[in-house]
């Protein structure tokens, strides 16, 4: 079902969410260059997406994030955007992130529906959360308005 996002109440972009149910599987790349593949985790893991590490709210969105995987080693949490890897690493190391970092290659994207297709943010991907168990999506939460936060309580939630 297509999804309107907007930024600051104008609409960008419409995108065609995956649905909960199987998680699409994806592999990409950490900060380190090791291959972190969905299938093979085998705790909760909470996906956090964000378009472009150098707004402020994917800055909040990642730092809060990166608080509380410090807090629950029971879970599994990715971060993914299409930022270079190179962004990423200059960034998490100017702000003391050491949580797991993905560039998106385009597959992630792709495969879960999430590529903006117009306005200024432009193939970048739309702010969502998604908790993964035993390969099955079972919460999501796709965030219309790029600026808000997602509902980091509800994500944390979903784990348990």
């Amino acid at each position: 079902m297509p999804i309107e996002i907007s930024a600051h109440g104008t609409k960008v972009a419409t995108i065609n969410p995956v649905p909960k149910g199987a998680a699409p599987d994806f592999t990409l790349s950490d900060l380190k260059g090791n291959k972190i593949t969905l299938s093979k985790l085998t705790k909760p893991v909470l996906i956090s997406v964000f378009p472009d590490i150098h707004t402020s709210v994917c800055s909040l969105q990642t730092k809060h994030f990166n608080q509380e995987a410090a807090q629950h080693s029971e879970i599994d949490f990715l971060s993914i955007s299409n930022n270079s890897a190179d962004e990423q690493r200059d960034w998490c190391a100017a702000e003391g992130v050491e949580m797991t970092i993905l560039s998106d290659d385009g597959t992630f994207g792709q495969a879960y529906g999430l590529v903006l297709d117009g306005g200024p943010l432009a193939q970048r991907l739309a702010r969502s959360v998604f908790v993964v168990k035993n390969g099955e999506i079972v919460y999501e939460e796709i965030l219309t308005e790029l600026t808000q936060e997602p509902n980091y309580a509800a994500a944390l939630a979903a784990t348990r």
